[in-house]
């Protein structure tokens, strides 16, 4: 997701709305061991592990370790004490994604924006600040464990400073020392920014969450997919994207549809105390080839994609690309092939996607590689060949 930019004569007007989301500033993961999980992103992802909030820095409630690529910030917060409320969260789910946080004007009138508007406050506006600036941080509770913080910047802890490599908060401390970081700036994977946050929601919230990102955040429909469009010959999802104001921000939710076996989402959802949540994190990059092979040379696990899937993509591609008049695939055909990487078209220009396995034990969240040239939308064509990759993998785990 690009930044807003908060320059020219349309910012002033932007101002005026407290619920103008600048961009995604960070997400937060409640984590089991947040000093190991760095590590794991670090070496895995590429992730520069590069601030930390801990015992060493007076936090005696957690420790938070900031994690960046591009415009990519991930909080991995591990609590240190049995009553901090990610002890219980921990225990419930796992390992996963508790705020998708944004970044606003004034995140105290944001916070009364949405509450006016209908939301439910998840904590009250606190202020921390010190000689360099402050961050103001206030949220609303979304669907299931998710929180929305609203967060605000001044002086030495504004976005601009923060993406220089400025200290992200009072408290925080730089991680100069940590062997990998000098790695990753070697062999970068060259993830941008999150292209989309995916949610799973039960049987029948979809549209009740749909008219909450409408009515507390603005938010109006992107996209919308039907089990017609996701399924296969056992299992089927429905999902409506939403986006904010300025697209600058695109929340896709899911929820489970009829179908002869268990989707994907119901899977999800029983292995997450039946309570709704962050599925995906989907990161851009603007070489899906080199950052795919990066990461496959790094160990990371991917969906495998069936061979037969290839037999047939150039001609379904292709055939959309010159019905709208755009430019063929430029990456080489037989190397997207090898590592195995999805592609689609649409009436805007193409895409290059692929998935992860789950990244914990649990078969809950997972992260997404996208690459898009000039399509906006989200893989439709790739669905069905997602979807019979997705169930081989549950029936592998005995969850079909």
């Amino acid at each position: 997701m690009a930044t807003l930019s908060s320059a020219g004569p349309e910012a002033a007007g932007r101002r005026t709305d407290p619920l103008t989301l600048i961009d995604v500033d960070h997400v937060r993961f409640f984590v089991g061991n947040a000093k190991q999980a760095a590590f794991f992103y670090g070496s895995a992802y590429g992730f520069q592990v590069e601030q930390v909030s801990d015992l060493t820095t007076g936090n005696r409630e957690s420790a938070q370790y900031l994690l960046t690529q591009g415009n990519i910030r991930i909080i991995l917060e591990t609590p240190l004490t049995h009553d901090h409320g990610a002890s219980e969260e921990l225990k419930c789910y796992g390992d996963g994604v508790k705020d998708v946080a944004f970044t606003v004007f004034d995140a105290e009138k944001a916070w009364e924006q949405a509450r006016r508007n209908g939301g439910d406050s998840a904590y009250e506006p606190r202020t921390v600040s010190d000689a360099r600036g402050s961050v103001t941080m206030a949220g609303v509770r979304t669907y299931g464990r998710v929180v929305h913080s609203f967060v605000s910047r001044r002086n030495g802890y504004d976005l601009p400073a923060v993406k220089q490599g400025g200290e992200f908060a009072p408290g925080f401390r730089r991680m100069d020392s940590f062997a990998l970081n000098a790695f990753n700036r070697e062999h970068p994977c060259g993830l941008k920014f999150v292209d989309h946050l995916v949610g799973n929601v039960e049987l029948g919230a979809m549209n009740r969450w749909v008219s909450w990102y409408q009515q507390v955040l603005g938010f109006s429909m992107f996209k919308h997919f039907d089990d017609k469009d996701i399924a296969t010959d056992y299992s089927a999802l429905m999902s409506k994207v939403m986006a904010s104001g300025n697209n600058l921000i695109k929340m896709p939710i899911n929820e489970p549809a009829e179908g002869k076996r268990k989707s994907q989402v119901q899977e999800y959802l029983d292995w997450h105390a039946m309570t709704p949540g962050v599925q995906h994190l989907a990161f851009r990059t603007d070489d899906e080839l080199t950052s795919v092979a990066e990461l496959r040379r790094r160990g990371v696990d991917f969906l495998a994609i069936p061979e037969a899937y290839y037999d047939s993509v150039w001609k379904r591609v292709n055939h959309q690309l010159e019905t709208h008049g755009h430019t063929a695939v430029k990456e080489d055909h037989q190397r997207i092939r090898q590592l195995g990487i999805l592609v689609d078209a649409d009436d805007e220009g193409y895409l290059l996607q692929l998935f992860t396995r789950p990244l914990q034990d649990r078969p809950t969240l997972f992260f997404e590689i996208i690459c898009r040239r000039g399509s906006q939308s989200f893989g439709k064509g790739n669905f069905k060949a997602l979807f019979e990759a997705l169930e081989g993998e549950q029936a592998r785990r005995g969850n079909l």
